[in-house]
């Protein structure tokens, strides 16, 4: 499909110009509203930019092309279809269908109708999600194209260049437009781009079309985005539009200009207005005369007085949601039938993969050398590249940020449920963006619009001499972020039953392996379960069943203290095992039904003592049973240290066997 506009098409022209004049007066409107309090205390001008917004979301097919507007591309949103009634309900914050209801602040926009995801305040960050929706458009071979834009400054953002790197890789359906106003709020090109030019800083992504345009010029504007349209659609070839813009107005409404412009500075700014630009160009070109342009801007303005008197009557939203839609609802049935074949950890996982790769072909799996022959660094994800083919496993760029971000970008299709490998939990710090600021949050932000059906998987933990970079459990910070679920199995039967049931979880999982247990056998190594065996999140099992103490565990400290737990009834110590299998949601009923039986509680974790998980789980249970604790709560974790290489130091931070034992005599005997 070729979009073909011609240079000077009257009808389309004059569209231009409504969508302009709309954005205009809407940010004139937004600007009087702020000055009277009248709901929205912050606006985003779009004075200057309105034309490339306008054209760009003009030449997109509405519902079927995808569209990432970054905050100051209204006239990108008014183009391609938003009301001017849901945009200013949206700016006074209420109980909007779309534009999240109030949960985010102006020009954060969400309309599903018009194909446009849950988007961020995090500059940049769109980018990725942009890409994960390209290549969601490739794997579907669909007649669909991404737009997706940014100012300036977010050219900086490390996501900037990651996103067009893996759309050359891929050659992807993607158009990127850069509104250069040269100003970053007040950080100016020089101090931002080497060289001043962000057209020399990406030419060299091989495949990459680069277009530079005046984003005020009618002509230049519509035929250099038409090239770039044309070629992602019919070509699949990834462009870059970088357009020359002024901001005339303030960054925000909480900004002054005059403390870093000049007053000639603003004056030429001033003359660049893309609407005077317009406007003469068509009169030039008698599409419209003078009375003509007065009498559309009088009928426009008057259109947005009406819009903003019935967005002020659009209802607040009501504090009892203020919590809700964290999660989009899932439930899953416990089953269990069990083959008589004895399996590892990492051959269950590995299975698991398969299973669900057989049954959904929207299942897609990748990360750093998970590809054909490697497998992973563990070999979890071995042969699912020639059982699937190169794209339902295929190895990223070493760029967590990457991973992440296209996952989520990926799953906004509705089809594709991404299983994406972080080589090492210690390597995830640099997609924590995109995992805590977007990934947690799209499915509350969105106001329940949008949802990501993501796995990450993790290797963690220490005791097999990793070291700093290779041995934390980072599981606490993550615990922390509400909207995302976290499983931690222990054995291969749950990891198998536990991962499958993530893969079909419509809300992000991180999914924790410890990679101790990968291989372990005497107390990991279960009977496998059947293809159609599930295990629901937030269900703990009851290892080993006792009336002295009640012991909290997840990964590697169930097996340690299962092996205690044996060797204390001998002694006539009977010590409850209880395995929460997933930390979010937390099974604290079947905590708290043990603590009234046996009146004492430990909590074991590897991780540091400050603010590990361990300390929720304590405070949960002294504000739920405190009059059934017969001794104080007890933890016994990692020292506050990271995890060191040599076999002897690790010993040192990570409990030991002897450390727990000794815990729970003393306090058993309390």
């Amino acid at each position: 499909m070729s979009t073909t506009i011609p240079a000077v098409d009257q009808e389309f022209a004059i569209k231009i110009l409504t969508s302009m004049y709309r954005t205009r007066y809407m940010d004139l409107k937004m600007a009087k509203l702020v000055r009277q309090n009248k709901g929205g205390t912050f606006h985003l001008s779009v004075i200057g930019h309105e034309m490339i917004g306008a054209v760009s979301g003009s030449i997109l097919a509405p519902g079927k092309d995808w569209g990432f507007p970054y905050y100051r591309d209204r006239a990108f949103a008014i183009a391609l279809g938003c009301s001017d009634e849901e945009l200013l309900s949206a700016f006074l914050a209420r109980d909007t269908e779309y534009h999240s209801g109030g949960r985010m602040m102006p020009e954060h926009f969400v309309q599903p109708k018009l194909r446009i995801p849950c988007q961020s305040s995090c500059v940049g960050s769109q980018f990725l999600h942009a890409v994960g929706v390209a290549l969601g458009i490739k794997l579907r071979d669909a007649d669909e194209i991404v737009y997706v834009s940014a100012g300036d400054g977010a050219t900086s953002q490390g996501d900037f260049h990651e996103a067009l790197n893996f759309s050359c890789i891929h050659k992807l359906p993607i158009v990127f437009v850069i509104q250069d106003n040269d100003l970053a709020i007040s950080v100016t090109k020089e101090e931002q781009t080497s060289g001043g030019s962000i057209s020399k800083m990406i030419s060299g992504y091989d495949g990459l079309s680069v277009y530079e345009v005046d984003g005020c010029d009618y002509l230049d504007t519509l035929s250099h985005l038409k090239l770039a349209v044309d070629g992602a659609r019919v070509n699949q070839t990834p462009s870059v539009v970088i357009a020359k813009v002024p901001r005339i107005a303030a960054h925000s409404s909480s900004d002054d200009p005059s403390k870093y412009r000049t007053k000639e500075d603003i004056e030429k700014d001033n003359a660049k207005d893309p609407i005077l630009l317009f406007e003469n160009f068509i009169i030039n070109q008698e599409i419209l005369a003078i009375e003509e342009l007065k009498s559309l801007k009088e009928t426009i303005k008057q259109n947005i007085e009406e819009a903003a008197q019935k967005s002020d009557q659009a209802p607040h939203p009501k504090p009892f949601s203020a919590d809700s839609l964290i999660y989009k609802e899932f439930n899953e049935v416990d089953h269990l039938d069990e083959k008589e074949e004895e399996v590892v950890m990492m051959d269950a996982l590995n299975h698991a993969l398969v299973e669900e790769m057989k049954k959904d072909s929207g299942v897609v799996v990748f990360g750093q050398d998970v590809a054909r022959g490697k497998g992973g660094v563990f070999g979890i994800t071995k042969n699912l590249t020639e059982l699937f083919g190169s794209y339902r496993c295929f190895n990223t760029p070493l760029a967590e940020s990457t991973i992440v971000g296209v996952a989520i970008g990926l799953s906004f299709d509705g089809f594709h449920k991404p299983v994406a490998e972080i080589q090492f939990a210690d390597y995830s710090w640099t997609a924590m963006n995109q995992i805590i600021n977007e990934l947690s949050s799209i499915h509350y932000r969105s106001k329940g619009i949008n949802n990501c059906p993501v796995v990450i998987r993790m290797p963690f933990g220490g005791y097999i001499q990793g070291g700093p970079y290779h041995s934390q459990s980072i599981e606490g910070y993550l615990a922390h972020c509400p909207g995302l679920k976290i499983a931690i199995p222990s054995n291969a039967s749950d990891a198998k039953r536990l991962l499958k049931t993530a893969i079909r979880d419509p809300n992000p999982v991180i999914f924790f392996e410890h990679k101790g247990l990968y291989r372990q056998r005497a107390f990991c190594a279960k009977k496998e379960p059947s293809d159609n065996s599930y295990l629901p999140f937030g269900k703990a099992n009851i290892v080993k069943k006792g009336s002295d103490v009640t012991v909290v565990v997840w990964g590697m400290m169930v097996m340690m203290v299962a092996e205690i737990a044996e060797k204390l009834k001998k002694e006539n110590i009977f010590i409850e095992v209880i395995d929460l299998r997933t930390i979010v949601p937390l099974d604290m009923d079947t905590v708290i039904s043990s603590l009234k039986k046996t009146g004492k509680l430990m909590i074991v974790h590897e991780a540091a003592k400050c603010c590990g998980f361990g300390a929720e789980i304590a405070a949960l249970a002294n504000e739920a049973a405190f009059q059934y604790l017969d001794a104080p709560i007890v933890r016994v974790t990692g020292k506050d240290c990271p995890v060191p290489y040599s076999k002897i130091l690790e010993n040192e931070v990570l409990p030991q066997k002897q450390d727990i034992e000794d815990a729970i005599k003393r306090l058993s005997s309390y």
